[in-house]
């Protein structure tokens, strides 16, 4: 019998999945996977804006397919980005696993100076020292508002594409000077990011992703940039009531991982958003300490929140933050809040 894997047909998706099938060919050698790819409503709709998303949209975008694949028993294993998997899933489907996380920040990346007639910037530029009317491309609510407290003279506009086509059209348009990505996606497409340093190929036999020539890199810090729930994260989603996978899923489950975006999760919940509602949260594990910290842009004024618990009870701690932000929220003056 083989095993199913379903997947989007993006470059990044299937990289993902890939990583899981090699996972899952590890674990179980004796066990037969395959990859089959499906387009979302997410895919088909390259010009709908996830700034402002249509009300009309379906919930999921970039997962509906894909889990009604599983619903009608066609795959056995969903892999998601985690960050685009809703925190309220179908009836009868679970979260089964999740992958050791990659690296969860993200990466500004802009033209050098050597651009020829493009607006270019030194290496080791940081979001504060843009100067004013810089356009930076990003569909995010979440960065958008973030890049805007750190820099209130930036002008935000939205890109839609995968990762190569917004590298291409950063490089050509004159129109756009920055923008921003994961740090995880362009690892796992094959791109070599060091912070300060032009954007290269991981590749040392030259057959990796072709880079446009003069982009630069700074990879940003929690403060500057605190990422979206799940960022990083590959979430493997599967039938309740199919044992089979819910075996290969607690044999390559990475239970720090899981622990870290469970709280997450919990809080995006708490908060009563989706993937583009503007709060962002992180959570780390270190040791017998489960440390997370959130910021919410809903209202005029950002509220943050730090704290920590007990990696066994992770969802506790998420739905913590989260009644803590909507109670700074909800006050007249939103004050700064940092606890422990």
């Amino acid at each position: 019998m083989t095993t199913i894997l379903v997947t989007r047909g993006s470059p990044l998706a299937l990289a993902q999945a890939h990583l899981v099938l090699a996972q899952c060919r590890s674990t179980f050698p004796e066990r037969a996977f395959t990859i089959r790819t499906v387009k979302t409503t997410g895919d088909k709709r390259q010009r709908a804006s996830m700034a402002k998303p249509d009300a009309h949209l379906p919930k999921g975008l970039f997962t509906k397919e894909l889990e009604n694949a599983l619903l009608d028993g066609t795959a056995d294993l969903a892999v998601h980005s985690l960050k685009d998997l809703p925190t309220d899933l179908p009836e009868g489907l679970i979260l089964g696993a999740v992958l050791e996380r990659e690296d969860p920040r993200d990466v500004l990346v802009y033209r050098g100076n050597g651009s020829q007639q493009r607006r270019g910037f030194p290496s080791g530029l940081r979001v504060r020292d843009l100067p004013a009317n810089t356009v930076v491309a990003t569909s995010s609510t979440r960065r958008r508002e973030q890049l805007l407290r750190a820099n209130p003279h930036l002008r935000i506009v939205e890109i839609r594409g995968n990762v190569g086509t917004r590298l291409r059209r950063l490089a050509d348009d004159p129109g756009l000077d920055a923008t921003i990505l994961a740090m995880a996606g362009l690892r796992r497409l094959g791109y070599e990011v060091q912070s300060d340093a032009a954007l290269s190929t991981a590749s040392p036999e030259g057959d990796g992703p072709v880079v446009p020539h003069g982009l630069l890199a700074s990879i940003l810090t929690f403060d500057e940039m605190l990422p979206c729930v799940g960022q990083a994260a590959i979430g493997i989603e599967i039938r309740r009531s199919n044992d089979d996978a819910a075996a290969i899923c607690s044999r390559i489950n990475h239970q720090p991982t899981m622990a870290c975006v469970r709280a997450e999760r919990a809080f995006l919940h708490g908060m009563g958003g989706g993937c583009q509602s503007p709060v962002a949260a992180y959570a780390e594990a270190e040791g017998a300490i489960l440390r997370m910290r959130a910021i919410s842009f809903r209202t005029k004024i950002a509220v943050e929140v730090v704290a920590s618990g007990d990696p066994v009870k992770p969802v506790e701690l998420g739905l913590s933050l989260a009644g803590r932000l909507k109670d700074l929220e909800s006050r007249p003056v939103n004050p700064r809040s940092s606890s422990r």
